[in-house]
């Protein structure tokens, strides 16, 4: 399957949501009044009602995940002919898992109703995201012990750390240290994914 972009761009796809993201949390909470990275989540600056969340929303959770998205069906198309069915569905989780992202920023947070059916719907897509990132990274990692291992061991380490600070650490740190250590993980897979699937490894 092979794709629109030439291999200089698809690598720059990751990267550019990874930054945008980290550059855009990092802004937008220096601008909001108030707001604390170690005491506040991340969801709170595209919250409704607080200021600038529209711009938050698109710029942090919609055009980040739209990112990751295309990098991650880069990743599929890169894969060689013949691959287990391992390799294809840890890429389609990780398709499901960059649209889920940007799913963030189309629901979001309702501060004044944290029960109700918009931070609902903030909750499962980040629970949709966390779970497809988490078993795609894991997945792929696997898969791709053999043939890759510097790609096996990224993915691997990326999924393990975030499956450890989205679930294991709850109760344990601070909830929003523990987000943007899964963050992190995400940002760390996002950064070199695509970099350490080299050419020995692809159709083309």
């Amino acid at each position: 399957m092979p794709t629109l972009l030439p291999r200089r761009l698809e690598n720059l796809l990751g990267p550019a949501a990874a930054v945008g993201w980290v550059l855009s949390v990092a802004g937008f909470g220096a601008a909001l009044d108030g707001f604390e990275q170690g005491r506040h989540p991340v969801a709170l600056l595209g919250a409704g009602g607080i200021a600038h969340a529209l711009g938050f929303n698109l710029l942090g959770w919609v055009l980040p995940g739209l990112l990751a998205t295309a990098m991650a069906l880069c990743l599929l198309a890169r894969l060689p002919a013949g691959s287990s069915w391992l390799l294809r569905v840890a890429g389609q989780l990780l398709v499901l898992a960059g649209l889920a992202f940007a799913g963030m920023g189309l629901f979001p947070l309702d501060v004044q109703d944290l029960d109700g059916p918009a931070s609902q719907a903030h909750a499962s897509a980040w629970m949709v995201w966390a779970l497809a990132f988490i078993a795609g990274t894991l997945m792929l990692g696997i898969g791709s012990w053999r043939r890759s291992p510097p790609l096996a061991r990224l993915a691997l380490g990326c999924g393990l750390v975030a499956a450890v600070t989205a679930f294991a650490l709850q109760g344990v740190v601070p909830a929003p240290l523990a987000q943007r250590l899964t963050f992190a993980a995400w940002a760390s897979w996002l950064l070199l994914g695509l970099r350490l699937l080299g050419p020995a490894d692809t159709r083309r």
